[in-house]
């Protein structure tokens, strides 16, 4: 019975796994984005998207540890938590892909 329900649901999950690839990366939805890159001390790289000059979401590369970004849900130029409920808090951690 083990064996039979494994594989009736191993490809629902493999599925489920594969379809979030672009899910968390917030910038994925955005069309034409000016990208601006930086490196400041220490080595953390910093990648600002702007649309239409207007800065929509940052992607931290930390010299160690995942890469994690803060964005602006609704336009008005402040960067949001993930929920779009308020400034900066909490971030969005990228910890695992495929």
């Amino acid at each position: 019975m083990r064996p039979l329900l494994t594989a009736l649901l191993l490809p629902l999950f493999l599925y489920g796994c594969a379809t979030m690839g672009g899910a968390d990366d917030p910038t994925a939805g955005l069309v034409n984005p000016e990208v601006r890159s930086r490196t400041v001390s220490g080595g953390d790289a910093i990648d600002e998207y702007y649309v239409a000059g207007q800065l929509r979401v940052v992607k931290i590369t930390p010299a160690r540890g995942p890469v994690y970004y803060l964005v602006d849900n609704n336009a008005d130029g402040i960067l949001d938590s993930s929920k779009g409920e308020g400034p900066i808090s909490p971030v969005q951690y990228k910890l695992l892909t495929w």
